[in-house]
């Protein structure tokens, strides 16, 4: 389960280093909405599961991410709560947002401007045409070891995610549109008559 993503398109059409590019995406982007295709692999490097479907986000703290394939999930943070709705099981996880963001994925593209509070940033350098920036969770307790992000001319392209199990989350995105006008019922989520809520 994973949360958010966005877009970066460097000024001036040049990829600037990777922690100068994130740094842009943080100053420049308030709202993103594309789609992202995801693979997990062991630590062998054995793909064991594989995943798509849309998001959408506005900083602070609002997103959506809709997992379409293989089976229906919703991811939702409304500003104040996170909502995980398990469609198959009919079951809603709620958590407080700065309990469920803390230094995770989200908190790096859909959080406050204060990214390098939560996370040490740096550069990887360039390879397979993109440049690299990694970012570590200053706090101990997070489900993330390292997160790694490659920008290209058309901005952020990919998510390298290396959680405390040995398992390596791949996120690549498309058809990314950045500041688009979002709809504020997309980052609202009221539970669905007869389901589970299990959380704060």
């Amino acid at each position: 389960m994973l949360l958010l993503a966005a877009l970066l398109l460097p000024a001036g059409g040049a990829v600037a280093s990777g922690v100068d590019a994130l740094r842009s995406f943080i100053a420049a982007t308030a709202s993103a909405q594309g789609e992202f295709e995801q693979k997990v692999y062991d630590r062998k490097h054995k793909l064991t599961q594989e995943a798509s479907g849309t998001l959408a986000f506005s900083r602070p703290g609002r997103f959506r991410w809709t997992y379409a394939k293989p089976y229906a999930q919703l991811i939702v943070g409304d500003g104040a709560k996170v909502w995980v709705y398990d469609e198959d099981l009919n079951q809603v996880t709620v958590r407080r947002l700065d309990r469920a963001l803390g230094s995770t994925p989200a908190a790096l593209l859909a959080g406050s401007n204060e990214i390098e509070r939560a996370f040490k940033l740096s550069d990887q350098g360039e390879k397979h045409g993109l440049e690299w920036v990694e970012a570590q969770p200053r706090e101990k307790e997070t489900n993330f070891d390292t997160i790694r992000m490659g920008f290209g001319f058309s901005g952020l392209e990919i998510m390298e995610l290396a959680d405390s199990f040995g398992q390596t989350t791949v996120l690549k995105f498309t058809a990314l549109r950045r500041n688009p006008k979002l709809n504020a019922a997309l980052f609202k989520f009221v539970p669905p008559k007869g389901a589970d809520v299990i959380g704060d």
